[in-house]
C-alpha cells in the first residue's frame, strides 16, 4: 500500500511538472533591436559620426553583449564586422556575406537558434545613392526554439529622394512581402532594418505593410494608432534622438500567426546604449528597441 501510494504520488508530481511546462511554454516575451552600424569604409562614407570606424565597430559589440538584446539586425555591417564580433557575446550570430562590394551587410545576432537562413538581393537598384554598389537585399531565418516557430526578415531599403529611388524602394517592399506569402503563410514575423522610408513621405513603400496586415509599434504605443499624414512635413530625429515621438527610417514591423498572438508592448530609441565615452555617437542612425509578449492561442 505505501508503495502504491508513492508510485501515485510520483506520477501526479511528473504530472504536474509536464503541465508546468506547458503553461510556461504557452506564453513569454523576447525583444528585437534593429541598428544600422555604419559598416562602410571610411573612405567611402564616414556617416558623419566622430571616431575611429574600428574604435566604434568594438564598442557596438560590447553594448551589444552588455544589454542581451534577445534579436539584433544589424544593416551595414560591412567592412567592420569582425570588430563588432570580437567584443559580442551572443551565442548564435550570422556569419557576414562580406565587405564592400561583396556583402549586403545584413547580419543578425540571437540569444536563440536559427534555421533556413537565406539572403536576397533586391531585383532593382537605383544608382544615385549608390545602392547598386553593393547587393543590398534582405535575409531571412526561423527561430524555432523562443517556444514557438517566428520568421524574421532584416532588410536595408534602396535610399534617395529621386522617382527611381522610390520606385525601388515600393519594389523592395513588394518584394518581401512576396517572400512572406510564399513561406510565412499562417506563422507570426517581424521584419526590421533600415526602410530608408517614412510614413510623410509621398511616395508609396512601407505603407504596404500596413496593408498587408502588419503594426508598426512606434504608429500603435507612441502616436496612439495614427499614422504621420503622407505628404506633410517630416519630423526626423535628430541623432541620438532626444525622445520616441519623432520619426526615422529603421522600422521594427510584425503580425500575428494562426496559433500564437504576438503583442509589442514597449517601443524606445536607445540611442543612449550605443554610445563613446565622451558621449558621441557610435553610428548615423538610432537604435530601435521592440518588446514583445508572445503567447498561443
Amino acid at each position: 500500500m505505501k508503495f502504491s501510494t508513492s508510485v501515485a504520488r510520483s506520477a501526479l508530481g511528473l504530472q504536474a511538472l509536464f503541465a508546468g511546462l506547458v503553461v510556461a511554454q504557452a506564453s513569454g516575451k523576447f525583444d528585437v533591436l534593429t541598428y544600422n552600424v555604419a559598416g562602410l569604409p571610411a573612405v567611402i562614407n564616414g556617416n558623419d559620426e566622430p571616431g575611429d570606424k574600428k574604435t566604434n565597430a568594438r564598442l557596438i559589440g560590447a553594448a551589444m553583449a552588455k544589454e542581451r538584446f534577445d534579436i539584433v539586425h544589424m544593416q551595414e555591417d560591412f567592412n567592420y564586422h569582425a570588430y563588432i564580433y570580437s567584443t559580442d557575446t551572443h551565442p548564435v550570430r550570422t556569419p557576414t556575406s562580406g565587405g564592400v562590394p561583396f556583402g549586403d551587410g545584413l547580419n543578425t545576432l540571437s540569444n536563440y537558434n536559427y534555421t533556413k537562413f537565406t539572403r536576397t538581393t533586391w531585383k532593382r537598384c537605383s544608382l544615385n545613392s549608390g545602392d547598386c554598389l553593393t547587393p543590398k537585399g534582405f535575409s531571412f531565418m526561423v527561430i524555432p526554439t523562443i517556444g514557438f516557430e517566428l520568421h524574421l526578415y532584416n532588410l536595408h531599403s534602396d535610399a534617395g529622394d529621386s522617382d527611381n529611388d522610390v520606385a525601388s524602394r515600393s519594389s523592395d517592399v513588394d518584394q518581401v512581402l512576396a517572400a512572406i506569402n510564399a513561406q510565412s503563410q499562417g506563422v507570426p514575423v517581424i521584419v526590421a532594418g533600415d526602410t530608408n522610408d517614412r510614413y510623410t513621405n509621398a511616395g508609396v513603400s512601407i505603407t504596404k505593410f500596413a496593408q498587408a496586415g502588419f503594426k508598426d509599434p512606434w504608429v500603435d504605443l507612441i502616436k496612439n494608432g495614427v499614422y504621420p499624414t503622407k505628404g506633410a512635413t517630416a519630423d526626423p530625429c535628430p541623432n541620438p534622438a532626444p525622445n520616441n515621438e519623432c520619426e526615422i527610417v529603421d522600422k521594427v514591423l510584425y503580425r500575428s500567426g494562426d496559433s500564437v498572438t504576438l503583442t509589442a508592448t514597449s517601443f524606445n530609441y536607445v540611442p543612449q546604449d550605443f554610445l563613446q565615452s565622451n558621449g558621441s555617437v557610435l553610428s548615423d542612425h538610432n537604435p530601435v528597441l521592440v518588446n514583445f509578449d508572445w503567447v498561443k492561442k
